[in-house]
């Protein structure tokens, strides 16, 4: 015979019901289950999106007798990497690109540090309205400026100048640069400016030797997005220079697309390689700057 014990609850006191503990097994728990699956599959996709048009192109690189669709079975060569890789064809078009891009970076980045500094520093009556005006300025697309501006151009007679192109390639660039050195400035404090203020630094001692050093991460993002987004562009290169010598790599891009519609896809898909393999080697090379923090370790005030 065995006696079961059941104490009551004291009158007043809540009761508090015990569920029964639910286990849990790996990371997820069986209630998240479909949640987690579903967030897989949509990284799935967006991979799949990414990793087909890559495979193409590696693909119909290697292959002989590239075409929209590539046979896994057909004949594999490197012919098409020897055909793009002249100097008419790679070479020159590809310094071409470096230097529209990387004169562009230069002069946006020194341009939208000198605009962000008074902008982060200083308290202005009209700031916001001001930043505000730069944002929006950003989705102002470019193809509906470009017929004024190429009239300008041909006015000065510039056109076919790979520095008024730059000019104008910065100029697109500075409202979003402007706004993100901004931020990345408003991230230095002013206090370890405030020393070297009592020594009699001017702004520009001030902003050249505390504010840039310490916000180096910032300047590489600012600098590679206007680099690969200058690197890319078609559009303007394609209306202001003329000389096939002066062209970057997106524009003589078309000599792969004959008038009668053919299409050299092989070398096409050869030549794309070529052309993305620089901005894969600057992200390689600024990882580390770009996965950085900012280092206020050194700064100290006195």
């Amino acid at each position: 015979m065995t006696a079961t014990l059941t104490v009551a609850p004291a009158p007043g006191a809540a009761v508090v019901e015990q569920r029964p503990r639910r286990h849990v097994l790996g990371i997820t728990s069986p209630r998240k289950l479909p949640t987690w699956i579903l967030a897989h599959l949509a990284l799935l996709l967006v991979v799949v999106a990414f990793l087909a048009p890559m495979l193409w192109l590696i693909f119909g690189s290697l292959h002989a007798d590239s075409a929209l669709t590539v046979e896994l079975g057909g004949r594999w060569t490197l012919g098409n990497f020897v055909a793009v890789m002249t100097p008419e064809t790679l070479w020159l078009p590809l310094l071409n690109s470096f230097l529209l891009s990387a004169g562009t970076a230069l002069l946006t980045v020194v341009c939208a540090a000198l605009a962000a500094y008074p902008l982060s520093r200083y308290s202005m009556r009209f700031r916001r309205t001001f930043l505000y005006t730069i944002v929006f300025s950003t989705g102002l697309p470019i193809t509906a400026v470009m017929v004024p501006v190429y009239v300008l151009f041909a006015t000065f007679a510039i056109t076919d100048s790979r520095v008024a192109t730059i000019l104008f390639m910065s100029a697109t660039s500075l409202p979003f640069a402007i706004w993100m050195m901004k931020n990345f400035m408003d991230g230095v404090p002013v206090s370890l400016e405030e020393a070297a203020w009592t020594d009699g630094a001017g702004w520009f001692d001030s902003l050249r030797g505390i504010v840039l050093p310490l916000m180096a991460p910032g300047l590489a993002v600012v600098s590679i997005f206007v680099f690969v987004q200058q690197w890319g562009d078609f559009f303007i290169p394609f209306v202001l220079l003329q000389s096939p010598e002066k062209q970057p790599a997106s524009v003589s891009i078309y000599t792969f697309f004959s008038s009668y519609g053919a299409v050299a896809y092989g070398q096409l898909a050869a030549f794309s390689i070529l052309y993305t393999l620089p901005i894969i080697a600057l992200y390689g090379v600024l990882s580390k700057a770009l996965g950085g923090g900012f280092s206020f370790a050194g700064g100290l005030k006195g």
